[in-house]
């Protein structure tokens, strides 16, 4: 099963390049996203059930200082997994994130965090 997983980063300036999926720009991104991405996804309800998140692309933001990510999330579909709950991933997310505020040295536009299930 897989869900998305939407934010925007306000301290990474969008480039074209970034933008350009398997330039060298957005592999390294794509990797440090998904450093910080999976271990808080490891760590909530759905960690055990959790297969990891591959970024999909990058977007300008609201300004050109502002980056938009995208991902898309698996997990394994389990029976002990009554079902995905994308209003409790959110949450726990917002939490692990000091509120949708930082994501390790990133800062977060506070109401751009989405999770679609």
């Amino acid at each position: 099963e897989q869900f998305t997983l939407n934010f925007t980063i306000t301290n990474l300036r969008f480039t074209t390049d970034l933008g350009t999926p398997n330039s060298p720009k957005f592999s390294s991104t794509e990797r440090i996203m998904q450093h910080y991405i999976d271990p808080l996804l490891r760590k909530s309800s759905i960690g055990p059930y959790f297969t990891g998140c591959k970024v999909v692309g990058f977007r300008s933001g609201r300004n050109r200082h502002h980056t938009g990510v995208d991902a898309v999330c698996s997990y394994k579909n389990n029976i002990s997994l009554a079902r995905f709950d994308r209003e409790k991933v959110y949450r726990e997310l917002s939490s692990m994130t000091n509120g949708v505020t930082k994501l390790g040295h990133y800062s977060l536009e506070q109401n751009s965090l989405y999770v679609n299930g």
